[in-house]
């Protein structure tokens, strides 16, 4: 292992400690010799551990009196949500409960733009979008599609169409939850808990929409909001799957996928 590795695997370790109680907010932070003592390193790599902590926001510096923990689960902002999400794997009921605001934001922004690109003008040439769905096609029906390739399509897709809408701020937040997902292979995976051949169907659907004179019924605008909402479910019970919480029992269980993650 090099410097580098061991330098984000400590960080991580201690941000982990910041981010769910072992260090409480406003207390200092173990000092660059009790670092470098406990995981057996030079002062200048802990020195650099706790620089990036403070770079991260989950500490503060202060001169001559070292650095202070931050409440970091109250007053911290999307890239501490980002790291916190990771972080919260090795404990599953925490994850379940942070991937699940994060499904429920993805959701609201994902279902407006799809609806409000349907009802309004469509400045995309569709043939653009149609190229990115078939490359999506080609993975889905390979041997082996590969999910986190096909959620980056997707999102490249939703950014077109939120670009032509001028929802710059919904665009950014979206992408901040894209890179969320994608950092947690489990959280990429659980966004397939439908088969991939129909997230396929359902891009190919929205196109024809898009490309008809008349757009959909009042009718069918419902039941594709609540096929959207059934699917995020869906993800969220397959995550629950995936990290191996116990519902029933509200405890946390390794499985197999989980440990070797």
């Amino acid at each position: 292992m090099g410097e580098r590795t061991v330098v984000a695997d400590v960080a991580d370790e201690l941000a982990r400690r910041v981010a769910f109680g072992q260090y409480a907010p406003g207390e200092l932070m173990p000092s660059v010799r009790q670092v470098a003592d406990e995981f057996n390193m030079n002062r200048a790599t802990a020195q650099l551990i706790l620089g990036r902590l403070e770079s991260h926001g989950f500490v503060d510096a202060h001169r001559g009196k070292g650095f202070t923990i931050r409440d970091v689960r109250g007053a911290g902002g999307v890239e501490v949500y980002r790291r916190l999400f990771r972080l919260s794997m090795p404990l599953p009921e925490v994850a379940v409960e942070m991937f699940s605001n994060i499904v429920d934001e993805e959701r609201a922004i994902v279902l407006d733009t799809l609806l409000d690109y349907t009802e309004g003008e469509r400045r995309i040439d569709t043939a653009i979008l149609k190229a990115e769905i078939d490359e999506l096609e080609t993975i889905a029906r390979g041997t082996d599609p590969d999910p986190k390739r096909m959620l980056t399509i997707e999102l490249s897709l939703l950014r077109r169409l939120q670009t032509a809408l001028g929802h710059t701020m919904r665009r950014a937040i979206l992408n901040s939850i894209g890179d969320m997902v994608l950092e947690v292979p489990e959280a990429v995976r659980a966004y397939f808990a439908a088969t991939p051949d129909l997230h396929v169907l359902v891009w190919r659907a929205l196109v024809a929409v898009w490309e008809s004179d008349g757009g959909p019924s009042e009718a069918q605008l419902a039941l594709f909001e609540d096929l959207f909402g059934m699917y995020h479910q869906k993800v969220v019970a397959r995550f629950v799957e995936l990290v191996g919480v116990d519902i029933a029992q509200g405890e946390g269980r390794e499985t197999p996928h989980a440990a070797t993650a």
